[in-house]
C-alpha cells in the first residue's frame, strides 16, 4: 500500500468513517476536490443555515453511477447534522494537508473511497435477523432475542446503528398491526444517521418517541410536545428505562412523560392483537415478520435489518 492509500486508511479508521452518511459526505467532498482543485475552504461549502452547498442523494448517486454503482448508498445523501458538518471540516483539513505534502491525487482519492462502498450497498450477502418464536417461550423473550441480535451486529459493524433501527421498526410494525385504521404520522430515522436517534410517531395528540439511547435532547423534545398540547411517550430498551426516568426527573417532567419498556410494549400488543388466544400466535408472528419486512423496504435503503421469512 503506497503512502496515500495508507493515509486514507488511517484517516478512515481514526475518524470512524464507518457509516453510509459519513461515506456519502467524504465522496461528495472528494468529487469537489477533483472538480475545483485543492486547497478547499470548508467555510465556502457551508450555508448560513448550516447546510452544505449541493450535498444530497442525487449528487452522491451520480458519483456512484460514474463507477457503475446503482444502489442507493444513503437515502438522504449524508443529510446535514452536526456530526456530518464536523466530518466535512475535518476531511477538508485532511485533504488540504495532503495537498501541502504533494500527496493529493484527487482522482485516486475518490476511487479509494468508492472501493469502500460495496460493504454498505451489497446487502444480499448479509444474513437476515431471525424472530425465534417458540410456543414454549414468552413473546417477550422472542423480542428480546431480536434486539440482542441487532446489538451484536452493531458491535460487529461499528457505525451502523442496527439496534436503533431494529427497535424503531419493531415498534412501527406493532403500531401498524395494533391500529390498522388509525392515522399515524411517522418519521423513522435511517439506521446510520443519528446514533440513538428516535423514530417518532404521532397518533392523535400522543407523540411516541422510540429510542435505543434516550438522552437529554429527547426529554427536551418531550417538553416541546407538552408545551404544544401533546402527550409524549418514550419507548426504549428495558435497561434504558431507568436512564430516561432519571433524566425526566432531573428536568422536572417525571410525572408528565410515560416511559415504556419496548419488550413489554411489543409483546403486550401482540397478545392483545391475538386476543390472548394461543392458536392465533404462530400465524400472527408470521404476519409480524411480513409487515416488518415491508416497513424496512418502505423506509430503509439498507435492508440488512430485514427478518428471515418464516
Amino acid at each position: 500500500m503506497n503512502d496515500l492509500m495508507q493515509r486514507l486508511e488511517t484517516y478512515r479508521v481514526e475518524q470512524k468513517i464507518t457509516s453510509k452518511g459519513k461515506l456519502a459526505v467524504v465522496l461528495f467532498v472528494s468529487r469537489l476536490a477533483r472538480e475545483k482543485g485543492l486547497p478547499l475552504d470548508a467555510n465556502e461549502l457551508v450555508t448560513d443555515k448550516g447546510q452544505v452547498h449541493g450535498l444530497g442523494k442525487a449528487v452522491v448517486q451520480k458519483i456512484l453511477a460514474d463507477y457503475g454503482i446503482t444502489r442507493v448508498l444513503a437515502e438522504e445523501g449524508g443529510r446535514t447534522n452536526r456530526g456530518n458538518m464536523d466530518t466535512i471540516r475535518q476531511y477538508v483539513r485532511f485533504l488540504n494537508d495532503l495537498h501541502q505534502e504533494n500527496l493529493a491525487d484527487t482522482e485516486a482519492i475518490e476511487a479509494w473511497w468508492i472501493r469502500q462502498v460495496p460493504e454498505y450497498v451489497s446487502v444480499e450477502t448479509a444474513p437476515p435477523f431471525v424472530l425465534n418464536y417458540d410456543e414454549g417461550k414468552s413473546l417477550r423473550s422472542a423480542i428480546r432475542d431480536v434486539l440482542e441480535q441487532a446489538e451484536q451486529r452493531q458491535r460487529d459493524h461499528p457505525g451502523a446503528n442496527y439496534a436503533s433501527a431494529v427497535l424503531q421498526h419493531l415498534v412501527a410494525t406493532t403500531i401498524r398491526l395494533a391500529l390498522p385504521n388509525a392515522e399515524i404520522a411517522q418519521s423513522i430515522s435511517i439506521a446510520d444517521e443519528q446514533p440513538g436517534g428516535s423514530g417518532d410517531f404521532l397518533i392523535g395528540h400522543v407523540s411516541l418517541h422510540v429510542s435505543s439511547s434516550p438522552g437529554e435532547a429527547l426529554i427536551r423534545t418531550c417538553k416541546v410536545d407538552l408545551d404544544s398540547g401533546k402527550r409524549p411517550i418514550i419507548i426504549t430498551l428495558s435497561r434504558k428505562v431507568p436512564v430516561a426516568e432519571a433524566l425526566a426527573e432531573y428536568m422536572g417532567l417525571e410525572e408528565r412523560i410515560d416511559i415504556w419498556d419496548a419488550e413489554q410494549f411489543i409483546s403486550a400488543n401482540l397478545h392483545e392483537i391475538n386476543q390472548f388466544e394461543p392458536s392465533r400466535y404462530k400465524a400472527s408472528v408470521n404476519n409480524f415478520v411480513t409487515e416488518f419486512n415491508h416497513m424496512v423496504r418502505e423506509y430503509e435503503t439498507d435492508i440488512r435489518i430485514r427478518f428471515k421469512d418464516r
